[in-house]
């Protein structure tokens, strides 16, 4: 009887405790819910509705009316997949250019640099420099580097590595060139976050077990900094495969064409709201689908 009335006094306050916590969560959660809802899910929700419009009977051209009309989402792949999955082919061209330069610049930083401050923070500044530049900027700047009359192809001539009639710029290598070097800060940034955490004792026991050290790398350095390469990968790749910057800017024909000019060209200029609205959710359920089995497989499920 003792027992049950001591249960009954103490659970009296922590009901009211309990409650006062929820709420106090709720109130702390609260604004970021409503920020999600009003700028993420009522905006994918207009989209995935309007995917599935049909015209005005006798209406002008861009009048549309809300209906169920799943063959928008067959129209606009059968007209565009070789688009699409040029876009995924370049994003991921792109995405391991960026983790072959990012890697080494990162493990320089981050390792070979480790314990120089001031060393250091000027790699880093050097790495986050492009930022401070307008992204449009930049890529018209590539359009220049890789321009007919620019230094870098005149050079490329007088050595024989390009022949003379043929040209960079409006070419898939220019339009990945431009993904790539807009994009690699996202790739250096989270490997070298992992390799800063990583403890040098671990390599100093490799060498002191005489491992080679590409035995070393590969046993040690990289399996720890795998969680930094699949953030870094996916920073590249997500963003990469909807740009349309680079490809208006650095191709701009049909053999550079990606799915974020065509979409872009079907809200803006066509007026065909229901194609483009498919080929926006076929492009996001495309990508959520590819970076969970991408992290699945790779075994940082934590990132998801």
């Amino acid at each position: 009887m003792a027992s049950v009335l001591d249960e009954g006094v103490s659970t009296g306050p922590v009901a009211p405790a309990r409650r006062r916590r929820s709420r106090s969560h709720w109130i702390l959660v609260g604004p970021g819910l409503v920020y999600l809802i009003l700028l993420f899910v009522v905006p994918v929700g207009a989209l995935l509705a309007t995917s599935l419009y049909v015209p005005v009977p006798g209406g002008d051209i861009g009048q549309y009316q809300p209906a169920l009309h799943w063959q928008n989402y067959v129209h606009a792949l059968s007209q565009f997949w070789p688009v699409m999955l040029r876009s995924f082919w370049f994003a991921l061209v792109a995405t391991v250019a960026a983790l072959v330069i990012g890697y080494p610049m990162a493990y320089a930083i981050a390792v070979r640099a480790r314990g120089r401050t001031l060393l250091q923070g000027m790699l880093l500044v050097l790495v986050v420099a492009p930022f401070f530049t307008s992204f449009i900027l930049r890529t018209i700047a590539w359009k220049q580097i890789l321009a007919d009359d620019s230094l870098v192809v005149s050079i490329l001539h007088w050595l024989n590595l390009l022949p003379e009639d043929a040209r960079l710029t409006a070419t898939p290598f220019a339009v990945v060139c431009g993904l790539t070097y807009n994009f690699l800060p996202f790739m250096v940034l989270p490997i070298f976050a992992g390799l800063e955490r990583l403890d040098a004792r671990m390599l100093e026991a490799g060498a002191d077990l005489y491992a080679a050290p590409i035995t070393t790398f590969r046993t040690v350095t990289w399996p720890l900094s795998l969680p930094g390469v699949v953030a870094g990968t996916l920073l590249v790749f997500i963003p990469a495969v909807g740009d349309y910057v680079n490809a208006t800017l650095l191709g701009n024909n049909t053999n550079t064409t990606m799915i974020g000019q065509v979409i872009d060209a079907r809200f803006f200029k066509v007026l065909d709201y229901p194609t483009a609205a498919a080929l926006s959710v076929v492009l996001m359920a495309a990508i959520m689908l590819l970076v969970t089995v991408y992290i699945r497989r790779a075994g940082t499920e934590e990132l998801l």
